[in-house]
């Protein structure tokens, strides 16, 4: 999966798009953004990164931040999907 593909999918799963950022960073969401030595996932405080993780590959960090907001949206409104496998 690739970022464009992680945002129709969030779309089609009506994710509040107040929840995340993809391609870049924003205050009070979990960000996907593209680094210099690949890609990241972090939530994105007010001026500061929090749990950033790393990652090489898209694929792999795509596939964490659809986690990471599935929990979320789990935690916050009681739905969810099936984890990735």
């Amino acid at each position: 999966m690739n970022a464009k593909e992680l945002q129709k999918y969030f779309k089609e799963h009506l994710v509040p798009s107040k929840l995340y950022k993809i391609g870049g960073a924003h205050k009070n969401r979990i960000c996907l953004a593209k680094t210099e030595n690949g890609w990241s996932v972090f939530f994105q405080d007010k001026k500061e990164k929090i749990g950033v993780m790393n990652f090489v590959d898209e694929a792999s960090a795509c596939s964490r931040m659809k986690d990471e907001l599935r929990k979320l949206m789990e935690q916050m409104y009681g739905i969810t999907w099936a984890p990735a496998r």
